[in-house]
């Protein structure tokens, strides 16, 4: 009986873990795509156009939403591919010296957090059987 409510716990807490993986990742991943799809349309004019010649820049962000996706279907292989990401971005933005913002900074963090969570529900999940025979 004691075992059944600790794994039961641990699959309320892989749940939890998933849910804000899932929705965190989807909201950033969203809201990055749209600010890097507007914030360079001015530069081509502006309105609808401007948006459909920066596109370019948007293209790397909506990579970000399908390995989101992935995630959504395969925690582990995901979440792997989301933490590489995170933290290949901390090359990419080169945070160092001068160059450092703390919005990038916590951006990255954020983006590495939410890939652990991945890992953390998949762990949860499957080894939950295993920690209680």
């Amino acid at each position: 009986m004691i075992s059944n409510r600790l794994m039961n716990n641990k699959t309320v807490i892989a749940n939890y873990f998933r849910w804000i993986a899932r929705y965190g990742m989807a909201l950033l991943s969203v809201f990055i795509f749209f600010f890097s799809l507007c914030t360079g349309a001015r530069i081509y004019g502006g309105g609808i156009q401007g948006a459909l010649l920066n596109s370019h820049n948007a293209l790397p962000w909506l990579m970000l939403f399908l390995y989101l996706l992935l995630a959504w279907e395969w925690e582990l292989v995901g979440g792997t591919i989301i933490i590489i990401i995170g933290l290949s971005l901390f090359y990419f933005f080169n945070l160092q010296g001068q160059r450092f913002f703390l919005e990038a900074f916590i951006f990255n963090l954020l983006i590495i957090l939410l890939g652990m969570f991945f890992l953390v529900s998949w762990y949860l999940r499957t080894h939950s059987r295993e920690l209680f025979k």
